[in-house]
């Protein structure tokens, strides 16, 4: 086990990747997951396991798994193994373990991951100290105001927070776009609010949104937001009628949704799309017609916009909503109204193949697919993800046996996992050195009946 593999494995989710992991978590085969971890080098079965171990407090086995992986010098290991120590109560131990070394050339990612391990194990005042030197921008200002809430800390953190707010609220011309503090005003808000003292934060906020002293939309919606918490709804519908309306005006209508005032929200958006007709508002109203249930509904809202560039505002999140739902999406990709738009077809052809598999009518699913083939993907593997869809699990796995290629086994383990084969999953997983090599000396390209290449040209 090295440094480097494991650094691979991380940033191309090599070996048995997360999804896979949590998978086998899920059914159960927790100790086929740490085998895999010990034997394998896996490093997110390694940190599957410990944390559903720290989850049941098992530290002293979290540490045993993650210790070949720390040992390695790999940070992000070192860190794993830190918050286990932090878990168990042994919380100097984890300070030593992930304490920064200024001879190795600190930096602030790792000074911000310290001073959250120093609040965490009580030691405030010395994460807020090690912080200050570093407030040089919007991050490491997020980063204080994140590790000390419910620390007792507030009117501390409100003093640092003041200069930078301050700055922010008078910058000028170019400054006013290149400020290193853009949030500086919506974090005091936020501190003022924690600290008990939200209309003292309404006040000051305000003030600035009206004279338009701030420097991005974020601010405009955190103070929208904070009107809504608070229960000033008519100086949120103040707010959300006029210039800024298209930041806020959903904030408006899920304040009054949140209060049983939910045909008031409908009307008010639906004379906001009379008025002018943005796709954000029929994205808003269509989705919560269609969280109530209203699918008719919230296909003719969103319908006049389908084929808008932005398109994907809209329906796409309307399929998304209903990929659990076969006979609903079907319903919605039959719908007379919804028609392909901007490169959209493809989407469609997914989604509509995916319906009738889980709907149990695979032949038609496994038809349409081989009509409308994705050139992205081997037409062998959609076929086997949708018989695993409608519940042909064996017929599935069947396919992919056949196949063999690094990809195929990949969905292999999947199909495996959910037939209760956990052992057979894991061994069939292409391992994550099989998978760096393929990476270097790619497999040779899947062809048709015809000899030509399935791929696409590019």
């Amino acid at each position: 086990m090295h440094m480097d593999d494991l650094a691979w494995q991380a940033r191309n989710f090599g070996g048995l990747a997360p999804r896979t992991v949590n998978l086998l978590l899920e059914h159960g085969h927790l100790e086929q997951v740490i085998q895999a971890a010990v034997e394998r080098g896996e490093w997110f079965c390694a940190d599957g396991a410990v944390k559903e171990l720290c989850r049941t407090g098992e530290f002293e086995r979290a540490l045993t798994i993650i210790e070949p992986f720390a040992v390695t010098g790999w940070p992000t290991a070192l860190w794993a193994k830190a918050d286990i120590l932090l878990a168990a109560g042994r919380s100097q131990e984890a300070l030593d373990l992930a304490c920064p070394d200024p001879a190795d050339g600190t930096s602030k990612h790792e000074v911000h991951d310290f001073a959250g391990l120093l609040a965490k194990a009580g030691r405030v005042d010395e994460a807020v100290e090690l912080l200050v030197p570093y407030i040089d921008g919007w991050w490491t200002l997020s980063v204080l105001v994140e590790i000390t809430e419910g620390r007792d800390r507030d009117e501390q953190v409100l003093e640092l927070i003041a200069p930078h707010a301050d700055s922010a609220r008078h910058a000028q011309g170019a400054q006013r776009w290149n400020h290193s503090f853009p949030n500086a005003q919506e974090l005091q808000a936020q501190v003022l609010e924690r600290a008990g003292r939200p209309d003292e934060a309404i006040r000051i906020l305000g003030q600035d949104i009206a004279a338009h002293r701030y420097l991005t939309q974020n601010t405009l919606t955190a103070y929208a937001e904070l009107l809504a918490r608070h229960r000033r709804l008519e100086d949120l519908r103040e707010l959300a009628t006029g210039q800024n309306a298209h930041t806020v005006l959903g904030v408006y209508t899920d304040a009054l949704r949140e209060r049983g005032r939910a045909d008031e929200a409908e009307t008010v958006m639906r004379e906001a799309i009379a008025a002018d007709d943005w796709v954000g508002y029929r994205a808003w109203l269509s989705a919560t017609l269609l969280q109530d249930g209203r699918l008719d509904d919230a296909i003719a809202v969103a319908e006049p916009g389908f084929g808008w560039s932005d398109c994907s505002n809209l329906l796409a999140p309307l399929a998304h909503s209903l990929l659990h739902h076969p006979e609903k999406l079907l319903y919605l990709l039959e719908h007379p109204s919804v028609v392909p738009h901007h490169d959209h077809e493809d989407f469609r052809h997914w989604w509509r193949s995916l319906a009738l598999a889980d709907a149990g009518r695979v032949d038609e699913a496994i038809a349409f697919a081989e009509a409308h083939p994705d050139p992205w993907s081997d037409p062998r593997i959609v076929k086997a993800n949708l018989l695993s869809a409608a519940g042909h699990l064996d017929a599935a796995a069947a396919e992919l046996r056949d196949l063999g290629t690094i990809e195929a086994r990949k969905e292999l383990c999947e199909v495996l996992v959910r037939q209760g084969l956990a052992a057979a999953a894991i061994a069939i997983h292409p391992t994550a050195a099989e998978q760096q090599a393929v990476q270097l000396n790619p497999e040779p390209p899947s062809l048709d009946e015809n000899g030509y290449s399935l791929e696409p040209p590019f």
